[in-house]
């Protein structure tokens, strides 16, 4: 089974990357790339903060990953000229690392949480009145004795980041009073962000090497950068160092990902549920151990991608490969097949369309 770590299209960052992602990200709102009316919404809201005096209100960045909520997150600070403490929710393990957190911030600096969404409930109740009143309340003693004592907090905006905004408690997000949804990046907009990363990195790439690269990203800048450090690689040793179209498509050929981004393990799972298990339905288990796969990640990991490009359906009964993986793996569809989709596709196949089945 290949971890996710290894997989080059992957949306999750890997450890080798931080220092390159930090060299490559914009450091202010007019070098970013995409999100248009969320950059527009939040300049005017950093911009009435600032005449005002007054910390920016606590903001909510959520979508999928790789899209730029961690860089948004340092430009908001930036365009704010206030310093940023990051951290995750994972890390804040007890309510004395978010007290500590909150209370070495000085005024107007940005906290940014990392997946927010996986804060213990004691830390989010701590949370809670720092973000209202800008306070910390303290519980010194215990039982009978116990006495809460509130401590005064420099107003500070709070940046969440999540990739699962349905996983936030409904108290915890009713507090951010400006919430963002990244969404995916056109291939313009990818093509652009390559074409500034290349320059950044020294790399001469054509126009049409740029865009071919936009289309096989998924929507992703993260997935791009990376396949511009590799095809970067590739033009080094079997070019001339400039990446042009051929080498780019032959150095992405190598690499397995196709004309749409699918790489090796996503046609696997569409292989799988078309020629074992006769285009299904298919159960994610049964799924899971026909690939090798863990079905956590099948779920949170692959079938994203093939979900938003209609490949696959999920039934009451499992998993469905519609006409479009078909056509795509020119695969021929049969006509009782066919007629089954069709019914699936109007709704009637079980009287119970938008149900699924884990």
């Amino acid at each position: 089974m290949e971890l996710e770590d290894d997989r080059l299209i992957t949306s999750t960052k890997m450890l080798d990357e931080t220092e390159v992602e930090n060299t490559l990200r914009p450091t202010m709102m007019k070098d970013y790339v995409g999100q248009e009316k969320i950059k527009k919404s939040l300049e005017i809201y950093i911009q009435a903060a600032k005449k005002r005096g007054d910390a920016l209100d606590h903001v909510l960045l959520y979508g999928p990953p790789g899209l730029g909520k961690t860089t948004l997150s340092h430009i908001i600070a930036n365009e704010l000229g206030s310093s940023i403490k990051i951290t995750s929710g994972p890390a804040i393990e007890k309510v004395a690392d978010l007290a500590s957190i909150l209370s070495n911030l000085n005024e107007h600096d940005v906290l940014f949480i990392d997946e927010i969404h996986r804060l213990s409930r004691a830390v989010e109740e701590v949370l809670y009145p720092a973000m209202e009143d800008f306070s910390l309340d303290i519980i010194l003693g215990k039982g009978p004795s116990a006495r809460t004592m509130r401590l005064p907090l420099q107003p500070f905006t709070l940046i969440g980041a999540t990739t699962k905004a349905g996983m936030l408690t409904g108290p915890l997000r009713d507090r951010f009073g400006v919430v963002c949804r990244l969404e995916m990046y056109s291939n313009e907009e990818l093509s652009s962000i390559i074409t500034r990363s290349a320059n950044i990195l020294g790399i001469d790439i054509d126009a049409d090497a740029s865009m071919e690269l936009a289309r096989r990203s998924r929507g992703t800048p993260r997935i791009a950068n990376r396949f511009l450090k590799r095809v970067r690689d590739f033009a080094e040793v079997k070019g001339s160092g400039t990446i042009t179209l051929p080498i780019c498509k032959e150095a992405l050929t190598m690499l397995e990902v196709d004309d749409l981004g699918l790489d090796y393990n996503d046609k696997k799972i569409l292989n799988t549920i078309i020629d074992k298990f006769h285009g299904g339905p298919v159960g994610l288990d049964t799924l899971a151990a026909a690939t090798g796969e863990d079905s956590n990640t099948i779920e949170d990991v692959y079938e994203p991608y093939l979900l938003q490009l209609g490949f696959i359906a999920r039934t009451p009964r499992g998993r469905v490969c519609l006409p479009n993986a078909y056509k795509h793996l020119g695969k021929t569809i049969s006509k009782e097949r066919q007629n089954y989709l069709n019914m699936f596709i109007e709704g009637t196949e079980d009287g119970r369309n938008g149900q699924t089945e884990n």
